[in-house]
């Protein structure tokens, strides 16, 4: 709510608020701006594009908008915006740290910075993953529906790569149901042998699971213990890779 400052800061208020308020009154009230001043910005805001009226007495976001809004997102990627929370995770814990994106029923790597560890992790960006074996595959398929994780159960066959790979829907999904409880997702052992992996789920713009990002070693370097002591470092890192891409509050409060 802006009740003091300039008329740019009372200006960007407004043109935030008409995304979810459409009249004059309820604008003035989230925002703390007078209506006199509300209706002044608005109909400038007409002029230049950027709102237009509802034919109900209210206002709504303007065709301007939704083309300033397609050039941003045409040059937008986000392994650049996520870099400067994934590189703070990196240097804070020594291990490999990956962004990873998710394409249909796998995900890609957009993003990896090597652990400070006298071995590397056998993965690279363009690199796939899939989500039933991983960490960050499974953080993001639990943000899905249990009906859009047996899709992708049906049309991945959830395959085994390892002796502890989950391969059953039903043990997949009460799995899926600890990681949404604890916000954070592991793979012991799950997709490679002797390579452990936490993970948690990234947000976009509109609040729907982009993708996740994970930091990866190899398993004697990294216990279950071990794991589960830095859950809270990857958590905070996802909503802070979340909040880089414009994800709403309530998303990453989850």
């Amino acid at each position: 709510m802006v009740r003091e400052g300039s008329s740019i800061d009372k200006a960007l208020a407004v043109l935030e608020a008409i995304a979810e308020h459409h009249r004059v009154t309820d604008i003035a009230a989230a925002t703390g701006v007078s209506k006199s001043t509300v209706h002044r910005i608005l109909q400038s805001l007409v002029e230049w594009g950027f709102a237009r009226p509802d034919g109900a007495g209210g206002y709504e976001p303007g065709p301007r908008i939704l083309t300033l809004a397609g050039k941003v997102m045409s040059r937008f990627d986000p392994a650049r915006q996520a870099s400067a929370a994934l590189r703070a995770l990196h240097e804070s814990t020594g291990y490999t740290t990956h962004f990873g994106i998710r394409s249909g029923d796998e995900a890609v790597y957009v993003d990896k910075l090597e652990g400070r560890r006298p071995y590397q992790m056998p993965s690279r960006v363009g690199m796939s993953l899939r989500l039933h074996s991983t960490a960050i595959g499974k953080a993001i398929l639990a943000e899905l529906t249990d009906e859009e994780v047996r899709g992708v159960a049906v049309r991945t066959g959830l395959p085994r790569l390892t002796p502890a790979t989950l391969t059953g829907v039903d043990e997949l999904l009460a799995h899926l149901g600890k990681v949404r409880a604890r916000g954070y997702a592991m793979d012991d052992e799950e997709n490679e042998p002797g390579i452990r992996c936490v993970g948690a789920a990234v947000f976009d713009h509109t609040g729907r699971v982009l993708g996740g990002i994970s930091i990866s070693s190899l398993a004697m370097d990294m216990d279950r213990e071990v794991l589960e002591e830095l859950a809270p470092v990857v958590t905070s890192a996802a909503r802070d890779v979340s909040l880089a891409l414009g994800a709403p509050a309530a998303a990453v409060a989850r």
